[in-house]
């Protein structure tokens, strides 16, 4: 079945939707749509090419889906590379980037690009906030 036609069935009802205003934009929680924005560029389910980018326990989990994959197997069809937190935020851009090099979706370039930052913030440790300095007359006071 060609991408069109699945998008086409899938485009109106999916258990995947997410509609929070009635106007506004409709967003989709489906695996591999990086913006999670529900649209057929964007689509996990639609297109025969994805790339998903998860945070897992031991960094970054980056799956794409083989194009020429039985649509029967679903483990077999899907190839994982997996990006550890102690390697740093500039090895993970470059695996990401080389996906998409290798001509795999170089439209969604910027899209995985900006998912991969997004979780590599979220998993970085908040460091505390320095004290608060007196200033002004309360400093001026407190000097002996």
């Amino acid at each position: 079945m060609s991408t069109d036609l699945q998008w086409l069935l899938i485009r109106k009802y999916n258990s995947f939707l997410v509609k929070k205003v009635p106007e506004g934009p409709i967003f989709s929680k489906e695996p591999g749509n990086l913006l999670n924005l529900h649209s057929h560029k964007y689509s996990g389910l639609a297109n025969s090419k994805t790339i998903d980018i998860q945070s897992s326990e031991s960094g970054l989990q980056i799956t794409t889906r083989k194009s020429k994959a039985s649509p029967h197997a679903v483990r077999p069809a899907r190839s994982t590379a997996n990006v550890r937190n102690r390697s740093g935020g500039r090895r993970s851009l470059g695996v990401v980037a080389s996906v998409a090099k290798r001509g795999y979706r170089p439209d969604l370039r910027a899209a995985a690009l900006g998912r991969t930052s997004a979780l590599l913030a979220a998993q970085k440790e908040k460091k505390a906030s320095p004290p608060k300095k007196v200033r002004g007359k309360k400093a001026a006071a407190s000097i002996p």
